[in-house]
Formats: C-alpha cells, sequence, structure tokens
C-alpha cells in the first residue's frame, strides 16, 4: 500500500511532521478501556485507507476532513493531569497516516506519560518509525490473509497488514491483538484459521470482539441482521 500524499496542513504552511499538523477528529479526556490496566486520554485522528465493513465511525474515514481539536489543546490537558493520567492513547481512522504522529508521541513522553497506539498496520514505514516512542500497541487484524479485501475494500491492505505485525512482535513492544468477527464475511472456521495463523507468528494476547451495528451504514445492520436471524 501507497503512503499517504501530503497533508491539508501542509497546503497551509504548517510543517507536516510537527505535532500541531495532526488532524485530531475527537479527544476522550479519560478512558478506562483503551489501553488495558491503563488510565488514559484518548486521541482520534482524522483519515483512514480503508472502508471496512462494520466501521462505526465512517466520518473518519476521508483525510480531506480537518481537525477539530488543536494540539495546544492537548498540550493544555498534558500539564493538568499529571498524577491523574497513565498515558495517552493515539487512535483512528488509521492515526499512522499522519506524518505528525511521531513528534506527537515523542512530545507526549516529553510530558512524562506513557504512548498507546491503536493501528491496523495500513502503513508499515510509518509504524516502523513509531515503534521506539510507544509503550503499548493495539493491533486490529480483520481476518485471514484472503478475507482482507472483504472487510476493508482494499486488495493490498492483508499484506500491508500482516507486514506491520511481524514488524511490531519482532520489535517487543507489548501487543494486544484484536479482531471484530464481522459474521457477515467471517465464518467459525475463518475465526479458528486467523487463531492458527496467529499463534504460528508468535502472538500470545488475542482478543475476538463482537461487532457492533451503531454507527455503521443501513447496509450493513440490515446485512449484519439477516446473518444474526439465520444463526
Amino acid at each position: 500500500m501507497s503512503e499517504p500524499t501530503r497533508s491539508a496542513s501542509a497546503e497551509a504552511g504548517i510543517d507536516p511532521a510537527s505535532a500541531d499538523a495532526l488532524q485530531i477528529a475527537g479527544m476522550s479526556p479519560l478512558s478506562t478501556c483503551d489501553w488495558p490496566d491503563q488510565l488514559v486520554a484518548t486521541l482520534f485522528l482524522q483519515g483512514c485507507p480503508w472502508e471496512c465493513t462494520y466501521c462505526h465511525n465512517p466520518g473518519l474515514i476521508d483525510p480531506r476532513t480537518p481537525g477539530e481539536i488543536p494540539w495546544s489543546r492537548v498540550r493544555g490537558l498534558l500539564r493538568r493531569r499529571h498524577g491523574l493520567l497513565d498515558g495517552v492513547v493515539l487512535s483512528g481512522g488509521e492515526p499512522t497516516r499522519q506524518q505528525g504522529l511521531p513528534a506527537a508521541a515523542r512530545e507526549i513522553r516529553e510530558a512524562g506519560y506513557g504512548v498507546g497506539l491503536h493501528t491496523s498496520g495500513a502503513y508499515p514505514r510509518r509504524l516502523e518509525e513509531m515503534l521506539p516512542l510507544v509503550d503499548w500497541i493495539g493491533f486490529d487484524v480483520k481476518a485471514p490473509a484472503a478475507l482482507y479485501r472483504a472487510i476493508t475494500g482494499v486488495g493490498a491492505a492483508a499484506d500491508a497488514a500482516f507486514t506491520s505485525l511481524r514488524m511490531v512482535l519482532d520489535s517487543g513492544v507489548d501487543v494486544q491483538v484484536r479482531t471484530t468477527v464481522d459474521p457477515t464475511v467471517l465464518s467459525p472456521s475463518d475465526v479458528e484459521e486467523l487463531q492458527v495463523t496467529l499463534r504460528r507468528l508468535g502472538v500470545r494476547n488475542h482478543v475476538l470482539q463482537q461487532v457492533r451495528p451503531d454507527g455503521t451504514t443501513p447496509e450493513y445492520r440490515a446485512a449484519l441482521a439477516a446473518v444474526r436471524s439465520e444463526g
């Protein structure tokens, strides 16, 4: 998969590699579920190259949508929450799409917080740059390789994802691999195949998540309801 192109911030004259260039669509100042056993703030970054069947926040997909929260507001939160937060999770969308992510991670670490990252591995080269800067990764594996296109809509998605996963596992960074089970695509045998594959790769922490219809398209909700009614 090709790397992302110049961002809107670059067009506006902001250094795209700076934290100030991040397109931040939303921020949760306190979360107990985005990084296991940690109290964190979570940033939701705009833009994703994939359009997953079950995406429950499609408003985050378009990379042209400007951010709603300036990095200066995040800086203010970091100054105020010492002793109250363990870290900050960089989520999305697909956060590694944005060039300013490493600068943001460095600033978070320098402020005394841990850095968590949610990623699907869409941009292996960007992820490789982030590995020395993160303390924990929540890595989404969508499906066995042959079914990636059916979920993401992108043919090269599986190559990028499994290249990235191997990179994360080799790095030694603490990682939880998560799979949202989409029953409109994945059969129980597909899930079992994926579990075997992940064990062979060395994954020790794999969590299966039930798909949620909230926020998905009407077409997907209808397909999901039909599959569940058959079961």
